[in-house]
């Protein structure tokens, strides 16, 4: 009798599990709930921020690399440092 008991309970828990773990409803991180309609203002807002951020990208893929070559010495200390690397890899 008391087994059957234990066992109807384990079974209500795990029935109710998935209930629980969704939480109250839909909130935002800092624990206020969601608006689900945004004011012509936020929207147009969220448009222009978004705006802003992509023109920043594009702007930076623009930018062409400029391809500096070495000089003698910088060429030479590049190559005795990957030598020196591979050196220390070896040991």
């Amino acid at each position: 009798m008391i087994c059957m008991k234990a066992l109807t309970l384990l079974l209500a828990l795990a029935l109710s599990a998935p209930v629980l773990a969704q939480g109250k409803g839909r909130e935002g991180r800092d624990g206020r709930p969601h608006k689900q309609n945004m004011s012509h203002e936020d929207r147009q807002r969220m448009r222009d921020d978004m705006r802003d951020a992509y023109r920043h990208r594009e702007r930076e893929r623009e930018r062409p690399e400029r391809s500096r070559s070495m000089s003698p010495e910088e060429r030479d200390k590049l190559r005795q440092d990957i030598q020196d690397a591979n050196r220390q890899m070896r040991r």
